[in-house]
């Protein structure tokens, strides 16, 4: 007769295994964790981020082409995020590409406000062309990165019965937020020159001029200039600003391991592996800080995953 840890163990190597890795497209590693879910709320993850990514993408890709919005078209944008959120808190609007929004954040308990500082976020993007300091930055990260963290981390600490959701009883915002700006940072130092490349700066107006760059000097660094002594200091400090919120993240993720499912407390283990692969990519000193040297490889995107099944270890 198989035990228990056995046939989780099967179980984990059996979603593991269905997951095509090599058509994994930008790395999008809550969803590569939440793979590891009831096959319902994985689909409630992918229904959040969906809409979410649409919202984002309208906004980047706009600074793309454009560089900068002009003020002409701010506000159109700006309904866009509106009409996005408002489908939400007037559900009984008949927005049929809306409805599968709509009915998951019914059918999960999802809260409103991590879609709200979502927007807000977006709204401070149309309207703002990067940020003034470091603390600026990890305010608005509060928006675009804790809010769909606390999305994946509400998902995870849901109960079932009877065929309903119960929401965590914990506090979901406090659990997502360290692990949510430790992967922003590590987010935006990986795509330093993919965004630059694609108009959009998102390192902190403070910190370039302290190590004495300019916004024309990261873009060059971008196109393959030689990285200079003050960028390597810039990222040195923002390193060691993701590293407080990494040892943060680790000490919540002991915290709400007990409080959860196993296969929750596997995807949380899983997301931050992931995020950690890359932190650990970052050579400060030899480093270029391409896209090439600081994205895994599919291969290794799997291998890392399949490492974190092995090691994992349910929390009673």
């Amino acid at each position: 007769m198989e035990t228990p840890v056995l046939t989780k163990n099967v179980l984990y190597l059996n979603i593991f295994n269905s997951i095509d890795f090599e058509k994994i497209v930008d790395h999008p590693n809550i969803l590569i964790a939440a793979n590891f879910w009831d096959a319902e709320r994985y689909q409630a993850a992918r229904n959040c981020y969906k809409f979410m990514r649409a919202i984002d993408d309208l906004i980047d890709n706009y600074k793309t082409e454009h560089v900068t919005i002009s003020a002409e078209n701010q506000s159109e944008f700006e309904v866009h995020v509106s009409d996005w959120i408002n489908t939400v808190i007037e559900t009984k609007r008949e927005i049929p590409s809306h409805r599968e929004l709509i009915e998951t954040v019914q059918r999960f308990c999802i809260p409103f406000w991590p879609l709200e500082a979502f927007a807000k976020s977006m709204i401070y993007d149309i309207y703002h062309d990067g940020f003034p300091t470091l603390q600026g930055f990890i305010d608005y990260a509060g928006g675009a990165s804790v809010a769909p963290a606390s999305i994946f981390v509400h998902l995870a600490g849901l109960t079932k019965s009877e065929n309903k959701y119960i929401a965590p009883g914990f506090d979901v915002k406090e659990v997502a937020t360290p692990c949510a700006i430790f992967s922003y940072l590590v987010h935006i130092i990986r795509d330093f020159q993919k965004d630059h490349l694609n108009n959009l700066n998102y390192f902190p107006d403070d910190l370039i001029a302290k190590y004495g760059m300019n916004r024309a000097g990261l873009f060059e660094m971008a196109k393959g200039a030689a990285i200079t002594p003050g960028f390597r200091k810039m990222i040195g400090e923002l390193y060691e600003v993701a590293d407080f919120y990494r040892e943060k993240t680790l000490r919540m993720i002991q915290y709400i391991k007990p409080l959860v499912e196993p296969r929750s407390q596997l995807s949380l283990e899983i997301i931050f592996g992931l995020y950690l692969m890359v932190f650990e990519r970052i050579d400060i000193e030899k480093g270029t800080f391409t896209s090439v040297e600081l994205n895994p490889t599919w291969q290794e995107i799997k291998e890392r995953v399949g490492k974190v099944i092995d090691r994992f270890e349910e929390v009673e």
